[in-house]
């Protein structure tokens, strides 16, 4: 028959029906407010000390709703936002800095749906609360660093090889080796062919000069790779705040979005985001007069620093461990009492480490503490950001016998500095400095007040397609009513199984799938009263309307959806999500306005004699 579809048909449409159903449902639940707390180590918390925590918050005096341990993990949950703002401050101040403690908005979902794995959606930052920050990639700063690594990896390169030479030194964006003799050039460019070959090599007229600079390649690899590196690092970070569902983004070339839902400590969020701050190890240079290098006279291998009470400082330009090979920290104090960072240090650190104060007990060694400055000054009435590396010479202390893979840091100011320095050295340095150039704060009233005003519009738009198509369109209109709902629900289901962040724009996005939805109802339901105009049987003028209007239908859903690809291929943030949101829309309406209402419609009159149709 012309309007009958085959039984795997009709269960293809219900199996899709029913899994929609059943992964939008969790949306339907809400959250708890909730103290999640994990461990800033590898090693995962034990029962007892989930013991401890939950002894600290009830003796405190508050009421906990639910306390679940699972896989190393305690999940605190509150009945009022105000508790869980309290309890994550009780814990910051009661407990050491080997936990991490976040907030989260914990979802309320059943057992039996969790265990099918339906999740609700994420909240985005406009309808949750927190902060946004547009981080700015210094690129001109990740090709100097690179500059200056390969400036000392050219001067140890020579000393291998045992090629002598008056001068390895950077200017104008050149690295210029000057030898003592030209009769080395050859084997100097031999070894510049062999291991760097990522430098462009210039010959000036002096024959015992050679300059060296990076390739175009190179440079655009080296501020790829910082971006990269950036992101990772960010996300380290954003992990050790423990902030549930982030975005980090890329966006454009050099620029770096981050949202933090839930977060509220904006200046504590904007110092480990924006720090890029490590250590160097060094040898205290004792052979030399630290007098006269102040006076100008640096010796070769050597660079002046200064320490926390201004005095000057030699040290060997030859660095034994950085803070990349870092793999753990902790904050504590020393045997006196003075904080102090722990480090822990990989194989190639360790055995450096262990190396170097073997051949060198009793001599001192120095912590060299680097980071970025931003400082913003009015220049002729406009704001001008200035970044200054600082390099502070935070302790000296002897070696008084072998270490290598563990080994305590100290000369930091205060326990707020050295939990500090711990997170960022165990999240990692940043490959290059990063400006905060745009930062914008959402309250969480402000996030629900969007929620409600977006499910407002939403009702509002939903309850006047359905009234307008029940009344004009009759039996076909509330048929094309209840597959308008099932699209909603659908594209709800397919955002939560993909774990979506929901946004204003996607609400917005859902809205417009309404309209989009019914409107290829409209098409269909119009070419059949038109085919019943012309005389054709109440079963013809369904089949003809469908068939006909199916290819009207596909061109106008075929240009929305360009569109939306577009949206989603160069838009950023928001528009992302809207284009996710129209994309899924697009195709879900033309399911359920298709095939769900044509099944529908046969149930009804495609298996019996039809004089009139209600439409």
């Amino acid at each position: 028959m012309q309007n009958h579809f085959p039984l795997w048909k009709n269960l293809l449409v219900l199996i899709i029906f029913a899994v929609g159903i059943i992964y939008a449902l969790p949306n339907l639940y809400g959250d708890d407010p909730s103290v999640q707390v994990s461990s800033t180590h590898p090693t995962k918390l034990v029962q007892e000390q989930a013991n401890q925590i939950e002894t600290v918050i009830k003796t405190a005096g508050f009421n906990i709703k639910a306390f679940e341990f699972k896989d190393g993990h305690i999940l605190a949950r509150f009945n009022s936002a105000d508790d869980q703002l309290k309890v994550a401050d009780l814990l910051r101040d009661k407990m050491s800095d080997d936990y991490n403690i976040a907030l989260n908005l914990a979802p309320t979902t059943p057992a039996w749906l969790r265990s099918l794995g339906a999740d609700a959606m994420y909240l985005g930052l406009d309808l949750r609360g927190g902060v946004h920050f547009l981080l700015e990639v210094d690129m001109d700063a990740a090709v100097k660093q690179a500059e200056d690594r390969y400036n000392d990896d050219v001067r140890l390169a020579l000393r291998n090889e045992k090629l002598r030479y008056q001068s390895v030194s950077k200017d104008d964006g050149f690295i210029k080796v000057k030898l003592n003799s030209a009769d080395d050039k050859p084997a100097l460019l031999k070894v510049l062919g062999k291991d760097f070959r990522a430098l462009e090599v210039t010959e000036p007229k002096e024959q015992d000069q050679v300059w060296l600079k990076l390739s175009e390649k190179e440079v655009r690899d080296i501020k790829k790779f910082a971006v990269a590196q950036n992101m990772t690092t960010l996300r380290n970070r954003v992990n050790e705040l423990g902030v549930a569902e982030p975005v980090i983004q890329q966006q454009g070339e050099n620029r770096i979005m981050v949202q933090l839902p839930g977060v509220q400590d904006t200046n504590r969020a904007k110092e480990i985001l924006g720090t890029t701050a490590t250590l160097e190890y060094r040898l205290v240079d004792v052979e030399h007069d630290v007098q006269k290098a102040v006076e100008g006279h640096v010796p070769v291998g050597s660079r002046l620093y200064t320490e926390r009470n201004g005095n000057p400082i030699l040290l060997d330009r030859r660095v034994i461990v950085t803070g990349d090979q870092i793999v753990d920290s902790s904050s504590g104090v020393d045997q006196d009492g003075r904080p102090s960072v722990n480090i822990s240090l990989n194989g190639v650190g360790a055995a450096k480490m262990g190396k170097l104060t073997q051949a060198n007990i009793g001599k001192p060694m120095a912590v060299v503490f680097i980071e970025y400055k931003v400082e913003t000054k009015v220049v002729n009435g406009q704001k001008v950001r200035h970044k200054q590396k600082v390099e502070k010479v935070i302790n000296v202390a002897t070696i008084q016998g072998v270490f290598s893979h563990r080994f305590q840091t100290t000369g930091l100011d205060s326990p707020q500095e050295a939990r500090n320095l711990s997170l960022l050295l165990r999240a990692g340095a940043l490959a290059a400095p990063v400006d905060i150039v745009e930062e914008r704060t959402v309250g969480p009233s402000l996030g629900q007040d969007n929620i409600d005003k977006g499910m407002l519009s939403f009702m509002v738009g939903f309850a006047l397609v359905v009234l307008f198509m029940a009344v004009y369109y009759r039996l076909f209109g509330i048929i094309a009513n209840f597959a308008l709902a099932f699209n909603v629900v659908i594209v709800v289901a397919i955002l939560s199984m993909l774990q979506a962040t929901l946004t204003l724009p996607g609400i917005a996005g859902i809205i417009l799938t309404v309209g989009m939805s019914v409107d290829a109802n409209v098409l269909i339901f119009e070419r059949i009263k038109e085919e019943l105009k012309n005389g054709n049987t109440p079963q013809s003028a369904i089949f003809i309307g469908y068939e006909k209007a199916f290819a009207t239908i596909l061109d106008s859903h075929f240009t929305n959806l360009v569109v939306a690809v577009v949206l989603f291929a160069y838009g950023t943030g928001s528009v992302k999500g809207f284009a996710v949101t129209l994309i899924i829309g697009i195709l879900s309406s033309m399911f359920t306005a298709i095939t769900g209402t044509r099944m529908v419609i046969n149930w009804i009159y495609g298996n019996r004699r039809v004089e009139k149709l209600s439409i």
